[in-house]
C-alpha cells in the first residue's frame, strides 16, 4: 500500500497533534500504540489524549476514580431511561447509545462543568486578594443568579448524603497528603458547602458532581472538559442498561407504564366549527 501525496494540500485539510497515523504506524501523541498497549491504563489514555501528556500513576488513579464513580445512577436517571427506550423500539445499541449521551446538557450531565467553574472562579477571585469567605460568598451570588437555586454539585433529589462523594474526597485528601496534588479545590468545596449551609440553616451536602469537579479541577482539567469526561462515564451505564434491554426484550416502552395517561388539562372536547 502506498500513501498518496499531493504537496500537502489534501493532507493539511485536517490538522492534528492528537494521532500520527500511516501505513503500520499508529502513533498518540508521538507515543507508538504498540508501547501503550498494556502498560497505560484507560484512564491516562483519557488523559494523554485530552491532555497531550501522560499523567503519573498517581494522577490516572485520582482520573480513574471520578470516572468509574459516575457510571450509572440507574433508570430514573433520564440517560439511562432514554438508552432502555431506545432499545426496546429495535435500535442498535450505538443508537440507544447516542439517544443517551444527546440528553446529558446543562440540566442533565453539565452540573460538573458547572461546579468546576464555580471552584476556579472563587480560586481566581483568591489568587487576586480576596479572603476565602468573601471570594465563595460573592461566586455563589453570582452563579445562583446565572443559573438558579440550584447550586450544580450541592444535594441530591435522592440521597440525603450522596454516598459517592466522601469516599472521593478521602481520595483527594489522602492525594493531597502525599503532594499528588494540592488540595485547594477540596477546601474550596467544603467552604461552598458551609456557606450554603449558613445560608439555608441545613446543610446542603456535597453531590457526586460536586466531587468528581474537585478532582477535574484539582487535576488539572478545564470546565468545558469536564462535562465530556462525565459523557465518558456515564456511557459505560448506558451501555450496561442499552444490552441489559435487548436482553430482556420489551416492545415501544415508554416512560410510564401504558395503563397510565398523561394529566390532560387542555380545552374539554368542543366540536369543529362548520365553516373551516
Amino acid at each position: 500500500m502506498t500513501t498518496i501525496t499531493d504537496g500537502g494540500a489534501s493532507s493539511d485539510w485536517w490538522r492534528t497533534e492528537i494521532i500520527e497515523m500511516k501505513p503500520g504506524v499508529i502513533r498518540y501523541r508521538g507515543y507508538p500504540i504498540e508501547e501503550l498497549i498494556g502498560r497505560v491504563s484507560l484512564a491516562q489514555m483519557i488523559w494523554l489524549m485530552t491532555r497531550g501528556e501522560l499523567p503519573s500513576k498517581a494522577q490516572g488513579e485520582l482520573l480513574d476514580a471520578a470516572l468509574m464513580s459516575a457510571v450509572d445512577h440507574g433508570p430514573q436517571a433520564p440517560s439511562i431511561a432514554i438508552a432502555r427506550m431506545a432499545a426496546t423500539c429495535g435500535v442498535g445499541l450505538n443508537n440507544a447509545m447516542a439517544s443517551a449521551v444527546n440528553v446529558l446538557g446543562d440540566v442533565h450531565g453539565g452540573a460538573g462543568e458547572q461546579a468546576v467553574e464555580m471552584y476556579t472562579a472563587i480560586a481566581a477571585r483568591i489568587d487576586a486578594g480576596a479572603g476565602e469567605a468573601e471570594a465563595v460568598k460573592l461566586t455563589l451570588d453570582e452563579f445562583i443568579a446565572e443559573h438558579g437555586k440550584f447550586v450544580s454539585g450541592f444535594g441530591h433529589r435522592f440521597h440525603p448524603i450522596d454516598p459517592r462523594a466522601p469516599r472521593l474526597l478521602q481520595l483527594v485528601d489522602e492525594a493531597a497528603q502525599r503532594g499528588e496534588v494540592s488540595g485547594r479545590y477540596a477546601g474550596i468545596a467544603r467552604a461552598v458547602e458551609n456557606e450554603l449551609a449558613a445560608r439555608k440553616g441545613r446543610r446542603i451536602p456535597m453531590n457526586i458532581d460536586g466531587a468528581t469537579a474537585v478532582i477535574y479541577a484539582e487535576l488539572g482539567f478545564p470546565a468545558p472538559l469536564a462535562r465530556g469526561l462525565f459523557c465518558l462515564s456515564r456511557s459505560v451505564g448506558i451501555l450496561a442498561h442499552a444490552w441489559e434491554q435487548t436482553q430482556q426484550g420489551g416492545r415501544n416502552k415508554g416512560p410510564i407504564p401504558r395503563q397510565y395517561v398523561p394529566t390532560y388539562d387542555g380545552p374539554p372536547q368542543r366540536p369543529v366549527p362548520e365553516n373551516l
